[in-house]
C-alpha cells in the first residue's frame, strides 16, 4: 500500500507553495497526493487563490479552495494521483490524524509580510511537534519553490544513528544531490584549563569530539552517497540556519522523551521559524 503525501490546505500563498512542493514529492516517490482542508481553520488572506477562479478570496468555500489546489497540482504534475478532504474539524487534530496514515504531511508558514514570514503559525508548529510521521514545513524566500533535485540536503547530526539521518540518506539518495551532515560545536568558557585532558588547545578537543560524534552518527551512511562531513563552531540552531542558505531541504530530528512527550527542542524550533529552504521534522522511531 502506497502511503499519501498529506498537505494542508487553507488558500493562503503559502499553502498553496506547499501544494506545488509536495506535487513535486509526490511524483519523486510515486505516491498519491492527497489535499486536506480543515473547515474550522480561520479565513485565509491574500490574492493568490482568488486568481485561480477569478473571483473575490472571501468567498471561496473549502470545496472551492481544494479544487483550485487540486487544478494547480495536477497542471505541476499531470500524472498525479491527487484526492481532496474537506474536514469539520480545528486543523492541528486533522492533520495529526492524517499523519497515522500518511508518508508526510506538508504544511506552510502562516505569516504575512516581512516580519511575519519568518515566524511559523500555530497549526504548523503543533504537527511539527506532535506527529507520528516526517512533517515539512515549506520555507525559503518569496518566489521560489524549492522542489527534489535542487541544490543539496543538509542534516544536523546527532552522537549516533538516528530516523532523521536515515532520512536524509535516502532522499539524498533518491534525488542524487550532495548531503551536507552537520555536527555544531562550543568551547564552554568555564572549562578549566587544568583539565587532564586539556593537554593541547581546548578548541581543538571539542572539534575533535564532533568530528568523532559526527563519524558515529554516519555509521550506517550508503558508501555511495556524495558526502560532506562539516563541523562548526557555534550555536547549534545558528549553524543550521546557515547551511540551510545553500540546501534544497533541511532535516532535523525530534526526540520524544518519556517524561516530557512529544516535543520541539530549541535548535528545532528556531529553525522551524527561520529556516531558508523546507524544513523537514522527522521523530525518532
Amino acid at each position: 500500500m502506497r502511503l499519501p503525501l498529506v498537505v494542508g490546505v487553507d488558500g493562503s500563498e503559502h499553502s498553496l507553495r506547499a501544494v506545488d512542493w509536495a506535487a513535486d514529492e509526490a511524483a519523486l516517490h510515486g505516491v498519491p497526493l492527497r489535499l486536506v482542508h480543515a473547515s474550522r481553520w480561520e479565513r485565509y488572506e491574500g490574492p493568490a487563490l482568488a486568481d485561480e477562479f477569478g473571483g473575490p478570496a472571501g468567498q471561496a468555500s473549502g470545496e472551492d479552495i481544494l479544487r483550485a489546489a487540486a487544478l494547480r497540482a495536477r497542471y505541476r504534475r499531470a500524472d498525479l494521483d491527487v484526492t481532496t478532504d474537506v474536514v469539520p474539524e480545528e486543523p492541528e487534530y486533522v492533520l495529526l490524524r492524517e499523519g497515522r496514515r500518511s508518508s508526510a504531511v506538508v504544511v506552510g508558514t502562516r505569516g504575512r509580510g516581512a516580519l511575519a514570514h519568518a515566524l511559523l503559525g500555530s497549526v504548523s508548529l503543533t504537527v511539527a511537534t506532535r506527529a507520528r510521521c516526517p512533517v515539512v514545513v515549506v520555507r525559503g524566500p518569496e518566489g521560489r519553490t524549492p522542489g527534489p533535485g535542487r541544490d543539496r540536503i543538509v542534516v544536523g547530526a546527532a552522537e549516533a544513528p538516528t530516523a532523521a539521518m536515515r532520512f536524509a540518506c535516502e532522499e539524498a539518495a533518491r534525488r542524487r544531490v550532495p548531503l551536507t551532515a552537520v555536527r555544531a560545536w562550543r568551547c564552554p568558557s568555564h572549562d578549566p584549563l587544568d583539565h587532564p585532558l586539556l593537554t593541547g588547545d581546548p578548541e581543538h578537543m571539542h572539534a575533535a569530539r564532533a568530528a568523532a560524534e559526527l563519524e558515529a552518527a554516519l555509521t550506517d551512511a550508503p558508501p555511495h552517497l556524495d558526502l560532506e562531513r562539516r563541523t562548526a563552531e557555534g550555536p547549534p540552531g545558528q549553524v543550521l540556519l546557515d547551511a540551510s542558505k545553500e540546501a534544497g531541504l533541511l532535516v532535523i530530528g525530534r526526540r520524544d522523551p518519556k517524561h516530557l512527550g512529544p516535543h520541539l527542542g530549541r535548535v528545532a524550533h528556531r529553525v522551524l521559524q527561520h529556516g531558508d529552504c523546507p524544513v523537514v521534522v522527522v521523530p525518532d522511531a
